[in-house]
């Protein structure tokens, strides 16, 4: 039953896929990110939707007519960039072959979301986008939540299988960057029902989190609770309402998760852990030998044994930052930071931008809640391998659109109200702009 409703669903999709770009991204967003085929049973468990959403996006880039223009902000041109280093990597990677497999997985994501630019233009499009990925993620956040209630978070929850966020770490750290954005939705949503429906949905996705048993998972939701708190209007509210969820969470958690936890101050006596800091250790020694790195698949005993202090412990890199230096080296590296430091610029752009306009308080929230899931992400993602992952493209996407609706704001105010009071009402990067091109 599952396989059918999962076909007709597809199927009642494509056509608005093929006639609307923006569709399509969504389709596949909602493939690629909850997988929902790997929890049917039968013929659909294998079936290439993926590559079905794939053809109807790249089909609908020749016959839609909707306006698709891929923007210039900084985050898309370092995007452009570090796809390129990557590709030079791969020719020079130590497993060429191996290697080529992975970029070609990378570059599929990448596409989409290169297309996604292109496409979403509109706050339609803006929230359509978010809905799906808080879907796509919070329905493992409702389902870890409940089943860590259920079994008193004594049993380890696990993300879909088959996906980037099979792994308790990469699943905790997916819900944690969702639960801004669900927060996003919460504040713009008129229905008292769908606010409370939100509330419940953040709540067990925290518990979730937790249930996952990821030390990385709580390091990342106190350093995203913090931003949340500093991101508030009403700093004493929100005070007390993180520090009675967190407290209450953490007490309903049993011992082994108390137990667990408190490795973290001591490292030096966990396995796991100096396993990751033997393969930074390894990142760090192929950066320093090969100025592109290694390529992906680096994690090999020859590798291991070339560069890496315990030859015999390999791990993989289990960090956004390590995985980057040691795959596409010290280049690879600053250019995937420049790409997310880039992005922040444009959330904190458009939050000094629309601070008073009250038409455009939808993208003051949105930038605040985006900036709260990079800092899960950066934080949460300094633990495992989720470099490629498509959500954290996904809120660039929502940020990169979210300024050019602020630019169609703008131009269209000008219009309205002249040329001397739109220039006087322009953002000030933008009226530098104007006043070069005159030049």
């Amino acid at each position: 039953m599952r396989d059918l409703l999962i076909v007709l669903f597809v199927l009642w999709v494509l056509p608005k896929a093929v006639r609307h770009t923006y569709v399509a991204v969504n389709l596949w967003t909602w493939i690629s990110i909850m997988n929902p085929h790997r929890l049917t049973y039968g013929f659909a468990l294998d079936f290439p939707f993926a590559a079905i959403a794939a053809v109807a996006a790249l089909v609908s880039l020749l016959v839609t007519k909707d306006e698709l223009k891929l923007p210039g902000e900084k985050p898309v041109i370092f995007l452009i960039l570090f796809l390129i280093w990557m590709c030079i990597t791969t020719a020079a990677a130590y497993y060429p072959a191996d290697s080529f497999i992975q970029l070609k997985k990378v570059l599929k994501i990448q596409l989409m979301t290169l297309i996604a630019l292109a496409a979403i233009k509109e706050k339609k499009h803006i929230d359509w986008f978010i809905w799906v990925s808080v879907i796509s993620i919070g329905f493992y956040g409702l389902k870890g939540g409940f089943f860590t209630i259920s079994t008193g978070g004594n049993a380890r929850v696990w993300g879909p299988p088959g996906g980037f966020i099979e792994g308790n770490n990469e699943i905790a750290v997916a819900l944690i960057m969702t639960i801004p954005l669900m927060n996003y939705l919460r504040i713009m949503a008129e229905n008292v029902w769908v606010r409370r429906g939100l509330v419940i949905m953040m709540l067990l996705s925290a518990a979730a989190a937790l249930g996952t048993q990821s030390r990385g998972a709580l390091l990342a939701l106190a350093a995203m609770g913090a931003v949340m708190w500093m991101r508030s209007e009403r700093k004493l509210a929100m005070g007390i309402i993180v520090g009675f969820v967190a407290v209450g969470l953490v007490a309903f958690m049993p011992s082994a998760w108390e137990e667990r936890m408190s490795t973290i101050a001591e490292y030096e006596q966990d396995g796991s852990a100096m396993g990751r800091i033997n393969a930074w250790w390894l990142a760090f020694n192929i950066a320093n030998s090969r100025i592109t790195g290694a390529g992906y698949e680096a994690y090999s005993g020859e590798l291991f044994a070339a560069f890496a202090p315990n030859p015999l412990d390999i791990h993989v890199a289990h960090s956004i930052y390590f995985s980057v230096l040691g795959e596409h080296g010290y280049i690879g590296l600053v250019l995937f930071l420049l790409l997310w430091l880039s992005t922040l610029g444009v959330a904190r752009r458009l939050r000094s931008e629309t601070r008073n306009i009250e038409e455009l308080k939808w993208l003051f929230n949105l930038a605040g809640m985006c900036q709260v899931s990079l800092v899960g992400y950066a934080v949460g993602g300094a633990f495992l391998s989720l470099a490629y992952f498509d959500l954290p493209f996904n809120i660039m996407v929502m940020l990169v659109a979210g300024y050019g609706c602020l630019v169609t704001y703008r131009q269209r105010v000008g219009k309205e109200a002249g040329p001397a009071t739109a220039k006087a009402g322009l953002p000030s990067s933008l009226q530098r702009a104007d006043i070069s091109s005159s030049g």
